[in-house]
């Protein structure tokens, strides 16, 4: 079963003005971040604003991503959503369209028991083949549920096609205990950007990134030099991509995202209400952010 790994780029969904996805958008941003060298695709998560989408424009999103992709890198698919039976739903599609996994997000804005938490994992996990590799994902500080390790053990004790999860809050303590797991075999990939060098350190296979969807570079390159033994040149890349990081905004708005990757001469579309685009004001504001950075990424890049 393919892991993910290295770096995984959270995809943004572009949007028209109406709001409707503009999958010929879907595919060149596609085509963009392979081309610059990550190692996975993660669309239809946080980044994806997940949850402003119906399940029908969540298949054709998912279906645009692993076509473009034609296994060029590892395709994870993020299926949670607002109830298990799109869930569920979502899951069977992504494994049908030739997928390579799936991330589900714990239940989100209602509380869930670790006890509820426990058999939703499992009902989802279930629902594909054992061998369709599956990551939980908590991200407590937007659901308000989080998976505790000892639930993840028991998921993973009755699926064996739960093989790791994605952590988006930045405590490596759980980091820790999570790759404890299946007594050290357990995949965890962080999603917190700032942490990738650390979290590789601690033995986490890669990051989940959503900064990389702007710019891959300084994430792959984090990857490389620490891969190659190059602790010097990880830590320099690390601070780069902290630095984009701070410029973007840390993903708290995707406009942000977005609009930089317009900078970059790639048309990622627009946000989906309620959400609001960033004004032009802020855009120029972070044109000179980004102009800056870019040169000081030229150099150290090479």
């Amino acid at each position: 079963m393919k892991h993910l790994y290295g770096v995984t780029t959270a995809m943004v969904t572009p949007f028209d003005e109406q709001g409707n996805v503009q999958i010929d958008k879907v595919k060149e941003l596609t085509e963009f971040l392979i081309s610059k060298g990550v190692h996975c695709l993660y669309p239809l998560g946080t980044t994806g604003e997940m949850l402003r989408l119906s399940v029908e424009e969540r298949k054709k999103v998912a279906q645009a991503v692993v076509k473009k992709a034609n296994q060029r890198v590892t395709v994870y698919i993020h299926v949670g959503a607002m109830n298990e039976e799109e869930t569920i739903a979502l899951a069977k599609h992504a494994y049908e369209i030739g997928a390579d996994g799936i991330g589900v997000v714990t239940p989100v804005f209602f509380g869930a028991n670790d006890k509820e938490l426990e058999t939703y994992f499992v009902n989802v996990a279930s629902s594909v083949p054992d061998h369709f590799p599956v990551y939980l994902y908590s991200i407590p500080q937007c659901a308000a549920n989080d998976i505790k390790p000892d639930v993840a053990q028991r998921v993973a004790d009755q699926c064996k096609n739960v093989i790791g999860i994605k952590y988006s809050y930045p405590d490596f303590l759980r980091v820790n205990e999570y790759l404890t797991v299946n007594q050290g075999d357990f995949s965890v990939v962080p999603g917190a950007d700032r942490l990738f060098l650390p979290a590789l350190a601690m033995g986490c296979e890669g990051v989940v990134s959503g900064v990389s969807c702007v710019y891959p570079e300084p994430f792959v390159a984090v990857y490389n030099a620490y891969k190659e033994n190059d602790l010097d040149k990880a830590r320099k890349m690390q601070r780069l991509a902290t630095q984009f990081c701070e410029a973007l905004k840390s993903g708290s708005n995707m406009s942000y995202f977005k609009e930089a990757l317009k900078l970059r001469g790639v048309d990622a579309g627009l946000m989906k209400a309620p959400q609001l685009n960033i004004t032009s004001d802020e855009i120029t504001e972070l044109e000179a952010v980004l102009k800056k950075l870019e040169q000081q990424a030229a150099v150290l890049l090479g």
